[in-house]
Formats: structure tokens, sequence, C-alpha cells
């Protein structure tokens, strides 16, 4: 069991890591915030400037307080997968979250991704698209939308609510109200000729 200040460490390290790759990620398309950020790229800098230092304090903030608002208990686990999956939209497996974690460092057991990603899907952060009876997406936009499913590739693409013209003439089972719709499209590429 950690204590809390290592928890702390923990958690401060692993921000600092994620913060680090994003920004060596994307300099070409943000460098006036990456040049801000400079000390992040030198090989062994654990500590930097306070700016960088507040760049890690926001993010570490801002997902903890997203949690909190969920009722979701926080962990260092929980925060790196939700690190992982609500810094933007995007559709991922279990599974290719987990590699995603491992590929970071992450080290995590299958068991802690399934149960993270359902407690995710329980409190509202996350969302699951059934593309099929056997393979499910995780969605970190929860708003209601809709989707294609490319069977070729195994990509999700969403599309808006406005876009699709959703009527039913079938009346409702006795007894109950809509809770909602979604669709999901499924295409495949166009055959050559």
């Amino acid at each position: 069991m950690l204590s809390p200040r290592s928890r702390e460490m923990l958690l401060l390290l692993y921000m600092f890591t994620q913060a680090s790759r994003r920004l060596r990620a994307w300099p070409q398309e943000n460098p006036a915030i990456a040049s801000r950020f400079a000390c992040l790229n030198q090989p062994g800098a654990v500590t930097g400037s306070r700016e960088h230092a507040i760049l890690i304090r926001v993010d570490r903030d801002q997902i903890v307080q997203l949690l909190e608002r969920h009722d979701v208990q926080v962990t260092a686990q929980r925060v790196e997968v939700a690190a992982l999956l609500l810094d933007r939209p995007q559709h991922v497996s279990a599974d290719q979250v987990r590699r995603r974690l491992q590929d970071n460092g992450v080290g995590v057991s299958k068991a802690t991704v399934y149960n993270t990603l359902k407690l995710f899907c329980d409190s509202g952060l996350l969302r699951t698209v059934d593309v099929d009876p056997v393979r499910q997406y995780y969605d970190s936009r929860t708003q209601p939308h809709h989707h294609f499913f490319n069977v070729d590739t195994g990509e999700l693409t969403d599309i808006d609510p406005e876009d699709i013209d959703l009527s039913i003439s079938a009346a409702l089972p006795q007894g109950t109200v809509s809770d909602g719709a979604e669709v999901l499209i499924r295409v495949r590429r166009q055959p050559a000729g």
C-alpha cells in the first residue's frame, strides 16, 4: 500500500511523463507553447521551470477533479486510464487501452483495464459502442451521437445526431418511454470496377 505522499509523487511523475510525450508529439502545431516548455524535451529532466510544474499540476488536477465529480475513487491506475482516454474524442477497445498503457510504460492487468472501463461507463465518463456480439469499443464522447463502422478497418467515425433523420412509426411497448436511439451504420470499402 502506497502512502499518500508516495501516491502524490507517482501521479506527478506520471503527469510529467505524459506532458513530456504530448509536447514532443506536437511542437510543429503549437510552436509557441512547445518553446515555453522546452525543458520537458531534455533527457533526464525531472524538475523544470515554474511553467512545467504548472502544466503538470493542471493536468493532474483536471483529471482528479473529473474523476471526483463523477464519484470515482482516485487511484494511480484510474488516472492513467483517464489521461489516456479522456483527452480527446476517440473509440478504443479494452485491448487497445491496455496496449497503449503498456507502450507508455504503465504496467496494468487486463482485469484492471476492464474494471476501470466499466466503472468509467457506469459513472458517465465513457460509453460503449457494441459493433457486433463480440466486439465492444469505448467512446469518450458521451453526448448522444451515431456512428459509421468500417468493417474492413474496424474504425468508428462519429455522426452528429442532426445528420440522421430518424422516425419510428411503431408504438412503444405499453408502459415504456423512449430512452434514446443509437444508429450504427456499417460500411466497407467499395469494390473495384
